[in-house]
């Protein structure tokens, strides 16, 4: 008998899970459901499913930080981002994080079986909702364009700790989720502030939310 291929699902709202779930149960294998981005990384690694779906934005650490890491440990694994975000910006960063599928959460039921067969086969899958304005973005794109953004020049960590404390974290909280301490996660977020020229912590919580880093949700 043929092994059905292996699907682990990233989402912050359970209903949406449980829809996933009932969607693919009948012709895949789903190995988990978690709902924060560091769960993600961590049933992943202990899982190595075929293939990821998961939202950009989600708690504790966002989906394209997590695909970046999850990129590193498991070259095998396809990622499909699934999210509510139509703006061809976040494929193009979903893609720069080593996506083989880009969907909106809207055409799910009818695209999401469809886009896991073409990433088994090693093709790419971007919903037609975003296809044109996608190919247009990418076609206008200069080679240094993927910097321009001050986010892009924030190492990972600093990325991490960025997204911590736009979603309310103390620093004690932040320090205790990165296993690092106190006058660590100070230090990243001083350099933080410096890099993005903000000045105060609703600045930056701004910054995060206008970046897709956390959700208004």
């Amino acid at each position: 008998m043929k092994k059905r291929p292996t699907i682990l699902l990233a989402d912050d709202h359970t209903m949406v899970l449980e829809g996933l779930s009932k969607i693919l149960a009948e012709d895949y294998t789903i190995v988990g459901l978690v709902e924060d981005g560091r769960a993600l990384i961590q049933s992943a690694q202990k899982l190595e499913p075929d293939v990821i779906v998961l939202d950009i934005s989600m708690p504790l650490l966002n989906g394209l930080e997590a695909a970046r890491q999850l990129n590193k440990l498991l070259p095998r694994t396809k990622f499909i981002f699934l999210t509510m975000h139509a703006d061809p910006a976040y494929a193009t960063q979903a893609f720069d994080a080593g996506a083989s599928g880009f969907l909106l959460k809207r055409s799910a039921a009818e695209e999401l079986t469809q886009a896991i067969q073409a990433v088994l086969k090693d093709q790419f899958y971007v919903t037609p909702v975003i296809a044109k304005d996608f190919l247009l973005s990418v076609k206008n794109m200069s080679p240094r364009t993927p910097s321009s953004s001050p986010i892009n020049t924030l190492t990972p960590r600093q990325r991490e700790v960025l997204q911590l404390v736009a979603e309310g974290k103390s620093i004690k909280e932040a320090a205790s989720i990165l296993n690092i301490s106190n006058k660590t996660v100070e230090f990243h977020k001083s350099r933080i502030m410096q890099e993005l020229h903000v000045h105060t912590t609703a600045e930056l919580t701004k910054y995060a939310l206008a970046q897709g880093v956390i959700s208004s949700e």
